[in-house]
């Protein structure tokens, strides 16, 4: 308060007031969860499409939190988390989302805040191992239209011990997967049907990062002293300078 009235003073502004003050500092706090959400959804590397719902899901809980700390901006966080609500309606508890998110091992079960949620997506990414495992094609499984009773009756129990064994196979490795400690993605390639679920639901999420770092470097290729480059020329030189950059 004294450092922003000596400026307001030399301006000759006028002084900002002790509650002016406190909104800011309120609005700062009730701000930061979002504002951080926002850098994390906006990040270039290892941004998958399961970081969405996990970061979406903190960030409520956490705008949330906020609002017995407050005293002016009490109504914000409510306001925040509704829109939040709104705008995300369709991928809050979304099936395809949720196994995008349990499917990445930095994130699994650990942002699920109840025991419901967390045995409902895993009966979900167990549904999906088995619809795997039955996808790929079974050792000596016949293809011919013409069988006898006996071959009838042999495939039939051919296929309850496919069943068995591929309840069995997800189960595992549904089980092992959890337990596992590891974070990193490179994990996934010890747990099979977990990565081809993962690779299936988790595209890259569009950023404009790349954009704006491109932006940033025209800036600096494109300067008062060099105003006379044709559109190829510049072309060239950004390029030379993106990728200079991009090695380091």
């Amino acid at each position: 308060m004294v450092d922003l009235n000596t400026i307001s003073s030399k301006l000759g502004l006028t002084a900002i007031t002790e509650r002016e003050h406190q909104f800011l500092k309120e609005y700062c706090t009730a701000m930061k969860p979002l504002t951080v959400a926002l850098d994390i959804l906006q990040g270039e590397d290892n941004c998958f499409y399961g970081t969405l719902l996990p970061t979406i899901e903190t960030l409520i809980l956490k705008t949330e939190a906020l609002a017995s700390d407050l005293q002016i901006l009490r109504d914000l966080p409510d306001a925040i988390v509704t829109a939040i609500k709104t705008r995300f309606a369709d991928v809050l508890g979304n099936e395809e989302v949720i196994l995008a998110a349990v499917t990445l091992p930095k994130f699994k079960f650990r942002w699920l805040r109840s025991l419901e949620l967390k045995d409902k997506a895993k009966a979900s990414l167990l549904a999906e191992c088995r619809k795997v495992v039955l996808e790929e094609p079974q050792p000596g499984t016949s293809t011919s239209s013409h069988h006898t009773d006996s071959a009838k009756e042999k495939d039939l129990f051919s296929f309850e011990e496919v069943e068995e064994d591929t309840s069995s196979s997800a189960e595992n490795q549904v089980a092992d997967y959890f337990r596992s400690s590891a974070q990193n993605f490179s994990s996934l390639s010890e747990f099979s049907l977990i990565k081809k679920i993962s690779l299936r639901y988790n595209a890259a999420t569009p950023s404009s990062a790349p954009v704006e770092i491109l932006f940033s470097l025209g800036k600096l290729v494109f300067s008062p002293k060099r105003n006379r480059l044709s559109d190829k020329r510049f072309e060239n030189l950004l390029l030379l300078r993106y990728n200079h950059w991009f090695s380091r």
